[in-house]
């Protein structure tokens, strides 16, 4: 769920979630990857979308389709929706796994440090939540989602319905940045690159390891654990937790090559 450019997003929420299960990475730790980051603005080679564009795209998706619209919420949608939300509901997605694929050079990244976001990859299966688009606010709801998610014309295509196991049934939802295709994919990152990443990386919208508590927490709220996003904060801690070595810090060089394509 890329956030490359959020010239009409109010500031980043940064709310700590309680936790049932103790995590390695901390609120203190977590505070200490932010920085003060000017906001560059939107980037002039993207042309944002419209609200007639976000109708078309909403009647294409909708196209044939009766009954409640559900969207599956794997990352930042969990914690900070951005949209009017009616019903929701513990989901498993067959055959996508969360990824930290997407590569951010703002918002939760920069040129210097490129940040990282979430995405499905294909393979394996993924927990989360269906939150319901409040039907009373179907139209303005989908715009919200379709500018906070798809933001611009490039990103376009990076919206589909896939199936979503829930309550003993098979839904339909809609899901984001499921398959991504773009200039932003970055596959095949070992953990010790992510985990880097996530612990140094941040924008005027917040930290890597921000985003990657407030996931964890909230998942572990509904009593939902990733085994692989849990093993990405305890990587984090550890990290942040050698800033207090000479030559470590928020600001310090990788001690190995971070690829910025698959590695």
């Amino acid at each position: 769920m890329p956030d490359t450019t959020r010239p009409q997003r109010g500031p980043a929420r940064r709310v700590f979630h309680p936790i049932t299960r103790p995590m390695t990475l901390t609120p203190e730790q977590v505070r200490r990857t932010r920085r003060e980051v000017p906001d560059p603005g939107p980037d002039p080679s993207f042309t944002l979308l419209t609200d007639d564009d976000c109708a078309r795209i909403s009647a294409r998706l909708l196209q044939g389709r009766q009954g409640p619209v559900w969207v599956f919420a794997y990352g930042s949608l969990i914690w900070n929706p951005g949209f009017p939300v009616g019903r929701i509901r513990k989901g498993v997605a067959h055959g996508w796994h969360r990824s930290f694929c997407l590569e951010l050079t703002s918002w939760r990244g920069s040129p210097e440090v490129p940040g990282l976001m979430l995405a499905l990859e294909r393979g394996g299966s993924t927990t989360g939540l269906l939150m319901e688009v409040a039907p009373d606010r179907l139209t303005d709801g989908l715009t919200a989602l379709l500018k906070r998610e798809l933001l611009v014309h490039d990103f376009a295509g990076n919206v589909r319905w896939i199936k979503v196991r829930s309550e003993g049934e098979v839904l339909e939802a809609l899901a984001f940045w499921a398959g991504p295709k773009g200039r932003m994919v970055v596959s095949g990152l070992p953990p010790e690159t992510v985990a880097w990443r996530l612990a140094h990386a941040c924008g005027h919208g917040g930290s890597g390891a921000e985003y990657l508590y407030s996931t964890v927490a909230k998942l572990d709220e509904y009593g939902l654990r990733d085994r692989n996003l849990w093993h990405l904060q305890h990587l984090v801690a550890q990290e942040i937790a050698r800033w207090e070595e000479p030559g470590q810090g928020p600001d310090a060089s990788p001690g190995f090559a971070a690829p910025r394509q698959g590695a």
